[in-house]
């Protein structure tokens, strides 16, 4: 790192960013996260422009006219809308920089799913370069969300992470700075909204939208039998006669509707952990499996997955943030922590 950046470094606020299909955080360096948003924006589908973004563009999810859409630029964990996505990233930076400092543009770390293609890759810090940040460099999201979980990823001993986001699950061994095994599916949170929509429609032809199956989720969801079976209202469309109705559903059949994604997740915990050298194996034994990202919070998912491994499993603090705290921890120790980085080959910004 030469002089001149080492100072820019100082002057500006450099921002880590947890680029999530379902909601995207932003952490400042020495400040923690500021931001935390959906990753959500409406558009005017006429003039193309851009109305509102975050919190107040999901609002308008499922009830906007027919010239505007609520546009979810990320899909399983990449971007499917280049523009939009550039448009979303130039906002959360600008939002942070009128309110800590108007000198330089940032230096950007943007957390990324394992399982991207080199194009993916390229697509992010694009965006990122485009919205204003004058350095970008990327970290796969499992090692971020296991340094934000405190877990000894520079050590010589093995630690398995598994991130659970909105559009993705990432599965991951760390060691010595590096992931030896990886796995990345296409499985999070919001395929299990569609699995909920999908029990609705096939139990009771009743069409629900995926914000109302998302609430019922975090109310009732589970993954394990809970002590106390809980009632929710399905609220809905009746497919047949075409009017509003709602039926009383346990939380046991919600735990149903779930169990393809959550099978899903687990065989994928699972092959990751008969790919992984013995010696890992057995540091893992000892720590434990640590859940992280939002899909840790479903009830019983911790017991489940303790059951189907036969390894202990922790529900890392606060696992919503881990990739961003991740980001964080890499942005204030950069120098140590570098090597965790994914190559520069495609993230060199443009002198």
């Amino acid at each position: 790192m030469g002089f001149f950046d080492g100072l820019l470094g100082l002057l500006s606020h450099d921002v880590g960013i947890d680029l999530g299909t379902a909601n995207t955080l932003v952490t400042v360096r020495h400040r923690g996260i500021v931001i935390s948003e959906p990753s959500v924006v409406a558009m005017d589908t006429r003039s193309k422009r851009v109305l509102a973004i975050g919190a107040e563009a999901k609002r308008m999810v499922g009830r906007t006219p027919a010239n505007i859409v609520a546009i979810r630029p990320l899909r399983d964990g990449v971007i499917s809308d280049f523009d939009v996505t550039e448009q979303m990233i130039r906002y959360f930076i600008a939002k942070v920089h009128d309110r800590y400092a108007r000198i330089p543009r940032p230096r950007v770390l943007v957390g990324i799913p394992s399982g991207v293609t080199e194009v993916e890759k390229r697509a992010v810090r694009d965006a990122t370069i485009n919205a204003g940040a004058r350095w970008a460099r990327l970290i796969e999201e499992p090692m971020a969300a296991a340094i934000g979980a405190g877990l000894p990823v520079s050590e010589p001993s093995g630690s398995l992470i598994v991130d659970i986001g909105g559009g993705t699950t990432e599965v991951a061994v760390v060691s010595l700075g590096g992931i030896v095994v990886a796995r990345s599916i296409r499985i999070g949170g919001d395929e299990m909204d569609v699995d909920i929509v999908g029990f609705a429609r096939r139990e009771y032809n009743l069409l629900m939208g995926e914000r109302t199956a998302e609430e019922i989720k975090i109310a009732v969801g589970s993954a394990y039998p809970q002590e106390h079976d809980r009632t929710v209202t399905f609220r809905g469309r009746d497919l047949l006669t075409g009017l509003p109705r709602s039926v009383e559903v346990s939380s046991d059949q919600i735990r149903e509707a779930l169990e393809p994604s959550i099978a899903q997740i687990i065989d994928a915990i699972k092959e990751t952990i008969e790919e992984t050298p013995p010696e890992l194996v057995a540091d893992i034994m000892d720590q434990g499996i640590v859940l992280a990202g939002g899909g840790a919070l479903l009830g019983g998912l911790d017991k489940r997955v303790a059951e189907a491994t036969q390894m202990p499993v922790h529900i890392a603090d606060d696992p919503l943030t881990c990739v961003v705290r991740g980001t964080g921890r890499v942005l204030e120790d950069l120098d140590q922590l570098e090597r965790v980085l994914v190559s520069e080959q495609f993230t060199r910004a443009p002198r």
